[in-house]
């Protein structure tokens, strides 16, 4: 079961409206300054300020409220006629246009960066925890607890099927969540012979989860099998 990725939730809906704020703010000090000083070039220039900044700060969405908020700000006051929403030149339409693409791509290049940043982090933070790790029991419940930290997941199971289901390790986080319904993410771990288990994710309110075919989940499906299998049983592996 996939999620959209903008699914909202309480956080990312303040920190929408807080990108908002900024803007806000930043319209303030324009509108003091004038815009017979600073012109409609600079103040477009300006505006991108809090776009980039939010989309630094809170992620992609409160990014595009941000330059949505700030286009409709510097077309309102700044783009004659004034205090209106409609434009009597084509020069303001371009302006504008202009203005919309470039901030709608300031804030995915700078999510592109941020996603891959972070995604490093998570896998190096995964790789040092899997590390020196002698049970599979250890990589499991180690696994568990690191997908819960980083997405504020409900519940997160590690089933590996240890070539018996009677005999499968199942490890929780938290431990004391029992099931509900479906997960809505389920990566399977795939090693040298074959099946070996999979991961079980059920999203919680705060955090959204990235498809299972996104390359975090992957890599985190990957990194575990790899640590299942060097951690098997001597006797298991004849």
């Amino acid at each position: 079961m996939k999620r959209n990725r903008f699914t909202f939730t309480p956080k990312l809906l303040v920190n929408s409206l807080l990108a908002v704020g900024t803007v806000a703010a930043t319209t303030i000090l324009l509108a003091l300054f004038g815009r017979d000083m600073l012109g409609e070039a600079v103040i477009a220039l300006l505006y991108l300020v809090p776009v980039a900044w939010s989309a630094n700060k809170w992620g992609q969405l409160p990014g595009i409220s941000a330059a949505l908020t700030a286009a409709l700000a510097f077309d309102f006051l700044f783009i004659p006629p004034f205090y209106t929403f409609a434009i009597a030149r084509l020069e303001g339409w371009l302006v504008l246009a202009i203005f919309l693409a470039v901030a709608i791509l300031v804030v995915g290049r700078i999510q592109d960066s941020l996603t891959k940043a972070r995604e490093a982090v998570f896998m190096y933070e995964l790789s040092s925890a899997l590390t020196g790790l002698r049970t599979q029991e250890a990589v499991a419940h180690t696994v568990a607890k690191q997908l819960q930290q980083l997405f504020q997941a409900d519940l997160v199971n590690v089933i590996f099927y240890n070539g018996n289901p009677s005999q499968s390790i199942i490890a929780s986080e938290p431990g004391d969540i029992k099931e509900k319904d479906r997960p809505d993410r389920v990566l399977p771990l795939l090693n040298s012979w074959g099946l070996a288990g999979e991961i079980q994710i059920w999203r919680g309110i705060f955090v959204n989860l990235p498809s299972e075919d996104s390359r975090l989940l992957q890599n985190f499906a990957s990194q575990t099998a790899r640590a299942l299998e060097r951690t098997r049983p001597d006797e298991a592996k004849k």
